[in-house]
């Protein structure tokens, strides 16, 4: 078959029975789809579907619709080449939870203020470039040892070490980049066993934040130039990638990989992007390639 359909329900719940797969199948077949085999990639979790005659994106479409209400994870594509050999993933609200310089002008007691701003650029509202300028302007003079105290906080999205260590045992490459700094992406990069991480840069003078950005800054585009850079790198074409993210600084990445999977997304990036997983932890990433639950690493 050529193409296949993944369910993917929160690995707690348990809710991918016989009857929901079946309600995949029917929608499916209402389309005009050959169904193929469905193959369990963990039980009451998720599942493959394989099927023909249908192109995915029309495919996903219509599961999901059939499927609206149920907290499933629908995610459709080419059954070949499916199990990507290169990962770009964003940090901020993905790899960890929530946003480490929201996190950082906590200790200014700016914190709501900087969140407001992350929010309008993450939406698409600002341009990330001003957004960053803007906040980053905020925390002038505030000491550089409150990145530690903030870097102590920072928790990880529940599936990200499994992501990366299981691509990784399977030989891919796996990059860490963020519109976030640099004193953060290293750190977690190196907790979670990414191969590389880049990010943005903080000036610091005589130990204190200056309120400035070290040019350039890592935007949409440098997030696209490092996907094709990294996949020029290891020999690869777009196809062979995989990517993820939540903000609309993300979106150029996301459409331009293999499997651009949007992530508890933003509005404007649910609309935009063709592959969403909203319910599920990133572990679902896994499934979505046709991991094996057995198969899981870390």
């Amino acid at each position: 078959m050529r193409n296949v359909l993944t369910l993917i329900t929160p690995s707690d719940s348990h809710d991918l029975d016989d009857g929901l797969a079946a309600e995949a199948r029917e929608s499916l077949l209402q389309m005009g789809a050959v169904i193929g085999e469905t193959v369990s990639l963990k039980e009451g979790v998720a599942a493959d579907i394989y099927f023909e005659g249908l192109d995915p994106e029309t495919a996903r479409a219509a599961v999901r619709q059939h499927l609206e209400g149920w907290p499933v994870d629908v995610v459709a594509q080419k059954a070949e080449g499916r199990k990507k050999k290169l990962l770009v993933a964003d940090m901020d609200s993905t790899i960890v939870i929530g946003e480490t310089l929201d996190d950082l002008a906590e200790f200014a007691g700016l914190k709501d203020k900087v969140a407001r701003i992350t929010e309008r650029a993450m939406n698409g509202e600002v341009g990330f470039r001003g957004a960053i300028n803007e906040r980053v302007a905020l925390l002038k003079g505030l000491p550089e040892s409150k990145m530690a105290e903030a870097m102590v906080d920072v928790k990880l999205t529940s599936g990200a070490m499994q992501l990366v260590q299981t691509m990784k045992a399977n030989g891919a490459y796996c990059a860490l980049v963020s519109g976030g700094f640099t004193y953060f992406t290293s750190r977690v990069a190196k907790q979670v066993g990414f191969h590389f991480n880049r990010g943005n840069n903080l000036e610091i003078i005589d130990g204190k934040l200056s309120g400035k950005v070290i040019e350039p800054i890592v935007g949409k585009e440098a997030k696209l130039e490092s996907l094709k850079d990294l996949a020029m790198d290891q020999g690869l074409m777009l196809e062979e990638t995989m990517t993820v993210g939540d903000g609309a600084n993300d979106l150029p990445m996301l459409k331009a990989a293999g499997l651009g999977i949007a992530f508890h997304c933003k509005p404007i990036v649910a609309k935009e992007a063709h592959h969403k997983i909203g319910f599920c932890d990133l572990s679902a990433l896994l499934y979505a390639q046709g991991y094996k639950a057995e198969e899981f690493v870390g």
